[in-house]
Order: structure tokens, then sequence, then C-alpha cells
């Protein structure tokens, strides 16, 4: 995920500027698809003293909820916490009451005037993504599935122990000869310190 720092900093100060930063940040963080973000409701990302719980729907069949952790980064200017506590604040200071109810959805469209439209979609989210790529002037155009490789090679990179990786972006570990349990979700997080 090169150019982390490039790509926030290419969010301008507004509503979708903010959206954006929350956006990339917190889907990395949490290994999403552009699908997961586009169904978040915003009471299903909840704060906690070391960080958010996104309640992510899993399943293509049967569906359950898992609970990404996502740690408080040391740095600030891409902790995905902070990102999300600013775009809700914005978007409570700019936009109708309703969409900062909790059953608003957690991310929302903004048309080129400011004005949230409504809840995202996939492929809007798809979008956005390359949207603030582009404005980054990357050499590589992220997808909406670049948030979900990038946080897998951004914790390999950093050491990150392959399970912790694997239960932070809800994917099966299929191999025996791992047999071990992730605790807590905090102490063993794949998210701590990516960048």
């Amino acid at each position: 995920m090169g150019g982390l720092y490039t790509v926030v900093r290419a969010c301008p100060d507004t509503l979708t500027g903010h959206r954006d930063r929350a956006l990339i940040l917190t889907g990395l963080h949490y290994a999403s698809r552009a699908q997961d973000p586009a169904g978040l409701l915003a009471r299903d990302v909840a704060l906690h003293p070391r960080g958010l719980v996104v309640s992510i729907l899993t399943g293509k069949t049967t569906h359950s909820v898992r609970g990404a952790r996502i740690l408080r980064q040391r740095d600030t200017e891409v902790c995905a916490v902070r990102a999300w506590e600013t775009c809700r604040a914005r978007l409570a200071a700019d936009a109708a009451p309703a969409w900062s109810a909790p059953d608003a959805p957690a991310f929302v469209g903004i048309d080129q005037w400011g004005h949230v439209t409504g809840g995202m979609t996939p492929d809007s989210i798809s979008r956005a993504v390359k949207r603030v790529s582009i404005r980054a002037e990357g050499a590589v155009a992220w997808t909406g599935h670049s948030l979900r490789v990038g946080h897998a090679s951004l914790a390999r990179r950093k050491g990150k122990d392959a399970v912790a990786i694997a239960d932070q972006g809800g994917r099966a570990c299929h191999s025996r000869s791992l047999p071990m349990q992730i605790e807590d979700g905090w102490n063993d997080n794949s998210s701590a310190d990516l960048v």
C-alpha cells in the first residue's frame, strides 16, 4: 500500500474528503471488500477505549457478524479511529441530523455540491477508492479490493502473525498446522501500527 500518507493527504478538508479518509483508513485496517462498508450502518461501527469495533455481515449463504477490531494508531495522521471520529463529526455538522442517526449508513454518498445523497453501494465504494488514489497521483490505481489486499500485505511485511491477519480480514484459516486461537482480538491484532 505504497503512498498511504500521500493518499490521506490528498483528501481535502471537505465532507467528501473526510468520508474518503475514513473509508480508506478503516477499510484498510479491517481488510474490507467493497461490499463491506457499503452494508454498514453507523451503529455497526462502535467506539471502544482501544479503538473501533466494526460489525461486518459475513457469509455468502448463511450470514453471521464478525467484529473486526481496529486499534488506535500512534500516528494520528493515518489513524482510522481518528478519521472515523472526524468524519462523523463533520457529517453531523454539515448534513441533516438523519444522516448522523445510528440507523443511517456508515458511509454516505455525497454529490459535487457537498449534499448527502444516500448510502454508498459497493460500486460507489470502489469508485471512491479509485478517485482517491487518482487524486493522490498514485502510480497504481487502487480498486475496492485494494484495501483487503493491502491490509494483508502491510501486516505481513510488519511481521504480523498469519492467524491474526486471517482473523482481522474474516478469512478462514485452513491450515491445520496453526492450532492457535486469538484470545481477545486486541493484544494480537494485525491492524496495530500498520504504517
